[in-house]
């Protein structure tokens, strides 16, 4: 090969990589054309409702996720950083400014929050504590009873088919919004009712994974990453855990 052929090989192989790396605020630009989607997945030339379907269909398809923002329900904030696998989950939940940690193995849910937490939890004096068994139970996991009221509230922040499934879904007639970026990585955005019905911006790149929710009327937001990265759940030692019993105190 010649040295002028060589020169073009190298300018050649810069200008592509180049290209890569220019991105606006509204998508790539391209470098010689004006295809937003050259070099992605392809979702983003599909309508809205085939791009929901291919990430719904991606987020089931992958075994790990790691979800993090906040979620507004039945009038209550939380915020949550959680990783998620099929057969359960780790992570922290925080309401009201009480911040406990919730670890499921299975069907086995542990509850892990300090003897504050525990105390707001019983409520019977105007410090909020039962001092014996709020200290029994601080920073201890305490195995949480299938048959509390609280199990399945608790269990569903570490259920990733549940959570994914309630979360995933606009509401409203579906329509594109556009190419974006999240964490440097291009997303297409679609939308469920103009925007009011919640939007969720899906990557461009590799797997059409979801990468950002807005839920529908202000309800929080919420980021996916970690799609498909692998992660041990360990069961707590015996000294780090408490067995309450049948029922939890009373929330």
């Amino acid at each position: 090969m010649t040295a002028i052929a060589q020169g073009r090989t190298r300018r050649t192989g810069l200008l592509g990589a180049m290209c890569a790396l220019v991105v606006t605020g509204t998508g790539l630009t391209g470098c010689g054309g004006d295809d937003p989607d050259a070099g992605t997945n392809g979702v983003g030339k599909l309508p809205a409702a085939q791009i929901q379907t291919k990430a719904k269909a991606a987020a089931e398809s992958a075994g790990t996720v790691r979800l993090s923002g906040n979620v507004v329900t039945s009038g209550r904030t939380y915020k949550l950083d959680m990783r998620l696998k099929s057969d359960g989950g780790s992570g922290s939940v925080t309401s009201e400014g009480a911040t406990f940690r919730l670890l499921r193995i299975g069907e086995q849910l542990y509850l892990k929050a300090d003897a504050d937490f525990w105390g707001q939890q019983d409520g019977k004096d105007d410090s909020g504590t039962d001092t014996a068994a709020a200290d029994k139970l601080d920073d201890k996991f305490v195995k949480v009873p299938q048959g509390d009221p609280s199990y399945k509230k608790f269990s569903g922040f570490t259920d990733k088919d549940v959570l994914l499934a309630g979360l995933l879904t606009l509401h409203g007639e579906l329509s594109t919004d556009g190419h974006h970026e999240q964490s440097g990585i291009r997303t297409i955005r679609i939308t469920g009712g103009d925007g009011s019905g919640g939007k969720l911006d899906v990557s461009l790149e590799g797997e059409p994974y979801p990468l950002r929710l807005e839920r529908a009327g202000g309800a929080g937001t919420l980021t996916f990453s970690g799609w498909g990265k692998s992660f041990s759940l360990k069961e707590p030692g015996k000294d780090e855990t408490v067995d309450y019993g049948k029922q939890l105190p009373t929330s």
